[in-house]
């Protein structure tokens, strides 16, 4: 749903309604990940994707019927080769896809979802998508973390239902991740006959480039495209200017150990929060990494430098006490393997390790490897609590 929000909203806002098609599962070589969209609206635009192209057509024609008056409805595309061929998901992957209808009365919770979104705070959006009482298919809940007021708003059908859709969409919005989840029609856990589609939507993943250098410009980029906030740091005002980095979100003069632990001291750091330490000087690397590696909270820490230097870096860390299986987790020569030599390629050489890393992958050539090219979401079933 992010992927649309702004066009959907001026929809919306305008009293407009849209048939709205949102990927629920997705099995084998599905080409877009749980979340992805596309809508309809009255005049026949259609916005977003849900299949990169493959299913497209035919939702197309399923979300103008939902639109002018069908019910919601939860189709699959892909069930079989000759199917798969039938509406072009020639990928040979399955999507499970919920379409409604999307207006004011129907979905009034949009406008506070929106706002969360572009302020960066955490929301998910959970949609009832199958349900033996049919009338319950649509309903919604909205759902923050236990600390916003606005916790939980909405109502799947009953009380039960909706305390385990706020556990999982919780779970699943701290992960970053959407997907389904089943319960039993009440929100019995480990039942079944309950399908709802978590849509979650946590706050950019950050990824912070220390050492305003010319390979910082190219990583920057690169981590914009890939739809990180980026902000780029360093104690040098003369290079860490705006006309040098266009378009990045944050350019912040300081220290950067300093400016890491003032982070992380206001509760900006999460495992999501991607480290490029570009600097390749002592006086700045050493003091930085140092407290990245012993305090800080950031799911990838990454380093440039030479064999030399990264032999000289790990005997300063550890001659100032930072213990060897806290320096397994820095990254460092910094990227993978690919022959990168100019800024352009070492940035694409250190983003694919950044993924590859993200993802628990091998970096490896498809083309070497057997299996499937894409990891299988898993559909999320409700497990009991503790206590």
């Amino acid at each position: 749903m992010r992927d649309v929000l702004d066009d959907l909203m001026e929809v919306w806002s305008a009293g407009g309604s849209v048939g709205l098609g949102t990927v629920v599962s997705t099995f084998h070589s599905a080409p877009r990940s749980a979340g992805a969209s596309m809508f309809v609206d009255k005049h026949g635009r259609a916005v977003g994707s849900v299949s990169g192209g493959c299913v497209e057509g035919a939702l197309y024609d399923l979300s103008r019927e939902v639109l002018d008056g069908g019910r919601p409805v939860l189709t699959r595309y892909g069930v079989s080769d000759e199917e798969a061929f039938g509406v072009g998901l020639t990928c040979g992957g399955i999507l499970d896809i919920f379409v409604d209808r999307i207006d004011k009365q129907s979905f009034p919770e949009l406008g506070d979802v929106a706002r969360d979104v572009r302020a960066h705070r955490p929301v998910a959006v959970v949609t009832m998508v199958d349900h033996p009482d049919r009338s319950r298919v649509g309903r919604r809940l909205i759902v923050r973390p236990s600390s916003d007021p606005r916790a939980v708003c909405g109502d799947l059908g009953s009380a039960r239902l909706n305390a385990a859709a706020r556990d999982e969409a919780r779970g699943l919005l701290a992960s970053g991740r959407s997907g389904c989840v089943e319960t039993g029609p009440e929100g019995q856990r480990r039942g079944v006959g309950a399908k709802l589609s978590v849509v979650a939507m946590a706050p950019q993943p950050r990824m912070i480039v220390f050492g305003a250098i010319d390979f910082a410009s190219a990583v920057a980029r690169a981590g914009q495209f890939l739809g990180y906030r980026v902000t780029v740091c360093d104690a040098r005002p003369v290079f860490a200017t705006s006309s040098r980095f266009p378009g990045v979100d944050d350019i912040v003069v300081d220290w950067p150990h300093r400016y890491l632990k003032a982070q992380h001291e206001q509760g900006l750091l999460d495992e999501q929060t991607v480290m490029c330490v570009l600097t390749h000087d002592p006086k700045f690397d050493i003091p930085l990494l140092t407290f990245a590696l012993t305090e800080a909270s950031a799911g990838y820490i990454g380093a440039m430098g030479s064999r030399r230097t990264h032999a000289r870096r790990i005997q300063a860390l550890l001659d100032r006490g930072v213990a060897p299986h806290q320096i397994e987790r820095l990254s460092s020569p910094i990227g993978l393997d690919i022959g990168a030599r100019t800024p352009e390629e070492t940035a694409i050489s250190i983003v694919a390790e950044i993924l590859a890393d993200r993802s628990s992958a091998t970096g490896s050539r498809l083309a070497l490897r057997d299996g499937p090219i894409h990891q299988d979401p898993l559909v999320h079933r409700a497990v009991p609590q503790a206590g």
